[in-house]
């Protein structure tokens, strides 16, 4: 669901492409690469296209990842059948394709266009799984028992064929309407099963509205966007062959997972206290996550406590092993250890973690390309993301500037989601904290006496699209 959009102006993002190195073009030996392994793609021997799987993204998505099929096993229960695209089928370990995906780490999404991952000759063509084409995938298959818990995983490369390449959107009015297509039929039942699970590990899920730069004509449009529930549907499944993934490397003493610390207990008591002045009702027999699935983030007081919560949700990392477990094995967030599998085409330390997965599963040894990766892996993603996220951040931060860069002075209604004490120290820092305009749908700092959670009327100084920055004071 679009909660609100705003059209802006014409706006240049190639000064944040040149400041954060981005890459313009592939090295000509790469391209070569890629375009070789795109005219002779990989046939595995196990031929799966007799299950109809399909793909669901958001709309005009070209780098397809992943395809299901769920369906009920006789007996009780369900089967997740979740094919994700074989990646390293098609990148030679030790080539130029491989090196040069090491130095972009992931894909680099901007509103003016994508810095992939992969060359578009695999990306968005010889290794996605677009529908009606036969493409390389690792399948796996999950069996749940009636209340969603795993009870059997197989893994193995395998040729799959997509029959529709579905959107969020559209699923979720068909699943609105009651006639969601065979193959997703299943997914609001166990997604349902699988988030109350999560819920019941302690799992936490914050329902953040997602702030975006959008093409629109000659412009861009500004837009926040709460997720619809199919998309949290599908979210469960990955996060369900995340975990599995997870399960086979640490019993097979190798692997690379996705960690974050739990949620300190003093840090969850300094959340409780500041629900009740929002006017947040908190149970003590009810965890944070259960909490934040009844909240309303268009309401501003539940705005303002998901914005607290957001710091529970501190210091995820890639943790990297090999013989000795780690120390830190778990990931805060769902409450359960959990790996990154299911985006190759995106992701770079998805294909290594899949091969692990691969090798584990059928008894032998990891591939030495793999294995030697392992422990290069952490810091490259870590690099990859403060980029990705710098990306992401400064082009609504530029949206934001030229978008009111004319209406210096004016005022807008605005909701508290934060408020930062004034500093006692050398910095001499003024009161203050960040507010969330109505209308347009920005996210800023504003100085005065705030009060968190309330409504209150603020007045913009500050909007220099040189500097991507915006401010406010309080009116």
């Amino acid at each position: 669901m679009v909660i609100r959009r705003v059209l802006a102006p014409r706006i240049d993002f190639g000064a944040l492409r040149r400041e954060l190195g981005l890459p313009d073009d592939y090295p000509q030996e790469a391209r070569r690469e890629a375009d070789e392994a795109a005219a002779a793609p990989p046939r595995p021997a196990v031929d799966r296209t007799d299950i109809p799987l399909v793909t669901v993204d958001p709309p005009g998505s070209r780098d397809l990842d992943q395809a299901m099929h769920l369906s009920r096993r006789a007996g009780g229960g369900f089967r997740v059948r979740y094919a994700i695209a074989d990646v390293a089928a098609h990148v030679r370990p030790g080539g130029a394709l491989e090196e040069e995906t090491w130095q972009r780490g992931q894909t680099v999404y901007l509103p003016d266009g994508n810095v992939p991952l992969h060359p578009h000759s695999l990306g968005e063509g010889a290794a996605s799984l677009l529908p009606d084409v036969d493409r390389a995938a690792v399948l796996w298959t999950i069996d749940l028992d009636a209340d969603g818990a795993t009870t059997a995983v197989r893994l193995e490369r395998a040729l799959v064929r997509s029959r529709a390449q579905l959107d969020y959107p559209t699923v979720q009015v068909d699943a609105d309407a009651g006639r969601l297509p065979e193959p997703i039929a299943l997914l609001p039942e166990i997604g349902a099963l699988l988030t109350a699970r999560g819920l019941r590990r302690g799992a936490i899920n914050l329902p953040i509205p997602e702030q975006d730069v959008e093409a629109d004509g000659d412009g861009w449009r500004l837009v926040l966007r709460a997720p619809v529930p199919m998309e949290e549907h599908n979210a469960q499944i990955s996060l369900l062959t995340g975990m599995a993934a997870a399960d086979l490397m640490l019993a097979g003493g190798i692997g690379l997972l996705r960690t974050m610390p739990a949620p300190k207990p003093e840090a969850v008591q300094r959340l409780r206290a500041a629900a009740a002045p929002l006017g947040v009702h908190w149970p003590d027999e009810v965890s944070v996550g259960e909490l934040l699935l009844g909240l309303d983030p268009g309401q501003p007081r539940d705005a303002a406590f998901v914005d607290q919560a957001a710091e529970l949700m501190r210091s995820a990392a890639y943790t990297a092993f090999d013989g000795e477990l780690p120390e830190q094995s778990t990931h805060g967030g769902v409450a359960a250890a959990y790996a990154h599998v299911t985006a190759p085409l995106r992701r770079l330390a998805d294909r290594y973690a899949t091969e692990v997965c691969l090798a584990l599963h059928d008894g032998r040894a990891v591939p030495d390309w793999a294995r030697a990766a392992l422990p290069r892996l952490p810091a490259a993603m870590a690099a990859t993301d403060r980029v990705a996220s710098t990306a992401s951040r400064g082009a609504i931060d530029l949206a934001e500037a030229v978008l009111l860069q004319h209406r210096v002075g004016q005022t807008f209604d605005a909701a508290v989601l934060d408020v930062t004490a004034p500093s006692n120290g050398r910095g001499n820092r003024p009161p203050g904290g960040t507010v969330a305009l109505d209308d347009p749908p920005v996210r800023a700092r504003c100085l005065g006496e705030l009060t968190l959670g309330t409504r209150v009327r603020v007045r913009l100084v500050t909007a220099d699209p040189a500097t991507r920055s915006v401010a406010f004071e309080l009116a």
